[in-house]
């Protein structure tokens, strides 16, 4: 096990420790950096990045990890995207059933509304095939779906779809 911390994840800790995240996750983030470092190294050293399936990641803390702030994060670039391309921007969310899924479509609804975006957000689990109809039916802008597919448990997702779903 390394007992050396990144200097690229020491910076990228510390902006989350400066940003008003829940204190109970700053206490988590100074503990994983003090009892474990390789932890603390792969949470950190990057940040979770789109690629051809959207965000994916490993259901932790940090800025390599799904969690609700980098759900957060990636749904404010969203939000900014839609009311630069739309007068009136709308966006459909569903969720899976794993964990967490509810929790990170509520964020993202929740960021999405306060930068005036209509939101339909589905009241329980549906599957990806329902959440790109919606998209087409609502003449949404956009539509995001939480899952990870065929990943491992430990992941969960955030997949975009524009208006043709």
């Amino acid at each position: 096990m390394s007992t050396i911390l990144d200097s690229g994840a020491l910076e990228r800790a510390q902006i989350w420790l400066n940003s008003p995240i829940d204190e109970a996750d700053k206490i988590a983030i100074r503990g994983m950096q003090d009892s474990d470092p390789a932890v603390f190294n792969e949470a950190f050293y990057t940040e979770l990045e789109f690629g051809t399936g959207g965000l994916r990641g490993l259901m932790r803390l940090g800025s390599n990890g799904m969690n609700r702030y980098t759900v957060g994060l990636a749904t404010q670039g969203l939000a900014d995207y839609v009311n630069a391309a739309s007068a009136t921007p709308s966006v459909a969310i569903a969720y899976d059933s794993r964990n967490q899924a509810p929790e990170f479509a509520r964020v993202a609804a929740d960021v999405l509304a306060a930068n005036g975006v209509n939101v339909w957000l589905f009241d329980a689990l549906r599957p990806t095939p329902e959440l790109s109809f919606a998209v087409r039916l609502h003449g949404c802008t956009a539509g995001i779906v939480i899952t990870a597919s065929h990943n491992p448990k430990e992941y969960n997702g955030y997949k975009v779809y524009w208006s043709d779903g």
